[in-house]
């Protein structure tokens, strides 16, 4: 394993501990503690901007440019894993079964819309 790939996947790991231990902080009304879990998530989304400019400096890559395509790809990809949370939201929690499957497989077909824009066609 590469020096790279070792200290991405630790900085990746730390960041999703830090990330779900916030989320699991401010979704919980047991735990009592919203504020600090949105502090404690918003340091996971830091660690894990700073994991892909540390990464990308030590592969000797060239920072990230925005482009109108990257933005589109992120909007869509975004859009997509919420459709299909809010799907699975409808069935599993608040027992709607047809309006769920139809928001969920919305949700997916965003989703495999981002093979043909990241990757393209041939």
């Amino acid at each position: 394993m590469k020096k790279s790939s070792f200290v991405a996947m630790i900085l990746g790991t730390v960041s999703c501990i830090f990330f779900a231990l916030g989320m699991c902080m401010a979704m919980l009304p047991e735990w009592n503690a919203f504020r600090p879990g949105v502090i404690i998530g918003c340091v996971g989304l830091l660690f894990t901007l700073i994991t892909v400019i540390v990464w990308r400096k030590m592969e000797h890559k060239s920072p990230v440019k925005i482009t109108g395509k990257a933005i589109l790809t992120i909007v869509i990809g975004i859009l997509g894993a919420l459709a299909l949370g809010v799907g699975m939201s409808f069935v599993m929690v608040w027992g709607n079964l047809i309006p769920g499957i139809i928001i969920g497989l919305a949700g997916i077909v965003l989703l495999l819309c981002l093979i043909p824009i990241c990757k393209g066609l041939k």
